[in-house]
């Protein structure tokens, strides 16, 4: 004789949605709203209890572009500091010159221009300090003066073109190495494999060095360095989570080919967001006249970026990828340094600049994350003697390359 248990007692489901009477909805509104009316409320009140700020005031004035046409100097100006700033005079290599601009005191965060009334010549140095009207000084030098050029159609054509000189063309070039990759054991293709990743790791490094450069710069009330460090989370994640949603796709394909796609395409993603930074580079050496370290760049970044579609088409080396696939993998690796240079050359701000090169840095490191698994051996080992052998020269091939470019 078998006996029942008592049945388990009832338990009341909640009202969803609904939570003590209120919307769940209203519970999470409403303590931002307190929040919002204590801030509001101590604002309007003076600040109790935090006293009046003593001693001069904190003036911060940051010059983030610099203009030369005939017989002017125009600066743009970004106020930096909590407190507003007047520009109350202007001198020119020691001696005080007429301006225009920044009549009105410049509030945090607030941009102005000053345009000097300044006769200068092409090739000299010049160093341009803004006094402020409590006597601080902001000094900007001018290494060699050259006209800055008009930023017309024809302009951004130009910039286009380098553009395609410096991503495109040594991409596509770079991935003419396919036919021998295909050719290679499998033991020597996991060295190639090494060669990739040192290259990648070398592009990471660079990319958070010219971003904390850049930072330190500019603006350090966007952030400064932690705007190279914010880039690079967001683009880590981001990519992260592109990489998960195609490894979701990839498991209803049939063939590892497309594993060998997925990692291609990250790899063409990383390299094109770092190529986007070294368009900025350029694009920002022309238009604010440095027409010398324009070339420059345009020359060292070709040569430099050349082995980049080694590392595209090393994944790809045992699949069959059409024309078309190969030609969008390049376009998406080269092409973002046109964007770049439109970027830089329009409206280059060394704060955007620097999140840039760290959003390039954080998508390499998680294309490094995905492709480490391919150079382990027999074993297991992803560090074995081969494999640290490509890490080293990859990092030494663009090292080599890097010396060619002088930013």
């Amino acid at each position: 004789m078998s006996v029942s248990s008592p049945p388990a007692p009832e338990t009341a489901v909640p009202e969803k949605g609904r939570q003590g009477g209120l919307p769940v909805w209203a519970l999470g509104v409403l303590p931002l709203l307190l929040i919002i009316a204590a801030v509001g409320a101590f604002a309007a009140l003076g600040g109790p209890g935090l006293g009046e700020r003593r001693g001069p005031p904190a003036e911060e004035l940051v010059v983030e572009k610099t203009v030369l046409k005939p017989g002017t100097i125009e600066l743009t100006v970004r106020n930096d500091g909590p407190d507003a700033v007047k520009v109350a005079q202007v001198t020119v290599n020691e001696a005080f010159a007429q301006f225009d601009g920044a009549r009105e005191p410049v509030k945090r965060l607030g941009t102005t221009t000053v345009r000097v009334q300044q006769p200068w010549v092409e090739g000299e140095a010049y160093e341009v300090v803004l006094v402020t009207s409590t006597g601080g000084t902001v000094a900007h030098p001018i290494d060699v003066a050259v006209l800055t050029p008009d930023e017309d159609s024809s302009f951004f054509a130009l910039m286009a073109l380098l553009g395609i000189y410096v991503g495109v063309i040594p991409v596509a070039l770079g991935m003419l190495w396919l036919p021998w990759i295909r050719r290679i054991p499998a033991g020597v293709l996991r060295v190639v494999m090494a060669v990739t990743v040192g290259l990648l790791a070398f592009l990471a490094v660079d990319a958070t060095l010219e971003g904390f450069e850049l930072a330190a710069a500019g603006s350090q009330a966007f952030g400064g360095a932690g705007l190279v460090l914010i880039g690079a989370v967001v683009a880590y994640l981001l990519l992260s989570g592109v990489s998960a949603w195609l490894h979701g796709r990839r498991r209803a394909a049939s063939a590892a080919g497309a594993s060998a796609g997925h990692l291609a395409m990250l790899v063409a993603v990383g390299i094109g967001l770092h190529n986007l930074g070294e368009g900025v580079a350029i694009g920002s050496a022309y238009s604010s006249g440095a027409l010398a370290l324009g070339a420059f760049l345009v020359v060292g970044f070709a040569l430099h970026n050349t082995t980049e579609g080694l590392a595209i088409v090393a994944p790809i080396a045992h699949t069959k990828p059409s024309l078309a696939r190969l030609g969008l993998l390049g376009l998406i690796a080269g092409g973002p340094a046109v964007l770049g240079a439109w970027i830089g050359a329009a409206a280059f701000n060394t704060s955007v600049a620097a999140f840039l090169f760290g959003f390039g840095a954080g998508a390499i490191v998680q294309v490094i994350v995905q492709l480490a698994p391919t150079l382990r051996d027999g074993t297991g080992r992803t560090l074995n003697p081969p494999a640290v052998a490509g890490l080293v020269a990859g990092m030494g091939i663009m090292f080599v390359t890097g010396l060619l470019v002088a930013v």
